[in-house]
């Protein structure tokens, strides 16, 4: 006798799937439990409201009207720095709804909170930080050149400013691209 998959039970697929595919269905039902249609609100939040204001504020829900269009965006923030926010409200709210790509979100309502995150046990959505710009050494040749030509300039603060500069661009190697 054949065996047949029963009906309560998934078919497996016998090829390799990308973790971020296997989580998408649970994160997205997570997230529209609290009511995030946007999960990426959730994973990408220092991307859109800028990584000056992302470690003050981090979202945990978004209620509904009951008529019509009007969300309210709630946010969770340390109360030291809830003025901060609460100033930067209007800035937020024009950034998520630039996110969601229509006026979805109509106030933004603070919630005082500690640095622990939301609840105990639950994880806080954290970016990782940006890694800082590797400062490069200019060529000396380029440097010299770079020095020669800013020697009339009087203040040497300026003078010493315009010869780094120089001497960076001066020893980049060209890409083939022509600018203009």
């Amino acid at each position: 006798m054949a065996k047949t998959p029963r009906d309560d039970q998934p078919k497996r697929v016998k090829r390799f799937t990308h973790a971020g595919a296997l989580l998408s269905a649970r994160v997205r039902r997570a997230g529209e439990r609290r009511g995030f249609a946007e999960s990426r609100l959730l994973t990408q939040w220092a991307a859109i409201i800028g990584p000056d204001l992302a470690p003050m504020a981090r979202p945990v829900k978004v209620s509904y009207a009951r008529e019509g269009f009007g969300a309210t965006l709630i946010l969770a923030c340390e109360g030291a720095r809830a003025p901060e926010v609460q100033m930067q409200a209007e800035t937020i709210r024009a950034r998520v709804n630039a996110c969601y790509g229509y006026n979805a979100i109509s106030r933004v309502r603070l919630t005082q909170e500690t640095a622990a995150g939301f609840a105990e046990g639950q994880a806080a959505f954290t970016a990782a930080s940006p890694e800082p710009p590797t400062a490069s050494t200019p060529d000396p040749k380029a440097a010299r050149a770079a020095e020669t030509a800013t020697a009339g300039i009087g203040d040497a603060g300026l003078r010493s400013a315009l010869a780094r500069l120089g001497g960076n661009i001066l020893s980049q190697k060209p890409t083939g691209k022509r600018q203009t």
